[in-house]
């Protein structure tokens, strides 16, 4: 998605400076001016289309740098929160499992019995909310 902003940004400065340069060299290749005055003109011109040029690129890539950075910061924010969350549900499951061994006197065949008890109404209402 930023590829496309980026790219777009670009196409539209390019075409920006470009629509300018051309502008003005024809504004002044049309106006009665002597060929010295002329080539002066046009090179102040471009110097001041550099310059402004140059500054675009620059509020360009600070937006850009910007854009990025926020988008960092929240992807971090986004994969702690995560983590943390599945941290919780690992503990609970574990806390679950223990409290199941403990009930089921770690008989194997008790435990299997449970487990596949809560896995079928686990699946029962699962099918349920699905009609």
């Amino acid at each position: 998605m930023s590829d496309d902003k980026s790219g777009l940004t670009k196409g539209l400065l390019i075409g920006l400076i470009a629509g300018g340069v051309v502008g003005a060299l024809f504004a002044l290749l049309y106006a009665p001016k002597p060929g010295k005055e002329l080539r002066s003109d046009i090179k102040r011109k471009a110097g001041n289309m550099a310059e402004d040029a140059g500054e675009y690129i620059k509020a360009a890539t600070m937006k850009g740098k910007e854009i990025v950075s926020q988008g960092m910061s929240k992807s971090e924010k986004l994969i702690s929160e995560t983590k943390e969350k599945a941290g919780h549900i690992l503990d609970d499951a574990e806390k679950m499992l223990t409290g199941i061994r403990e009930r089921a006197g770690n008989e194997p065949g008790k435990i299997k019995a449970a487990f596949r008890a809560g896995m079928d109404a686990y699946q029962d209402e699962k099918n349920r909310d699905a009609t």
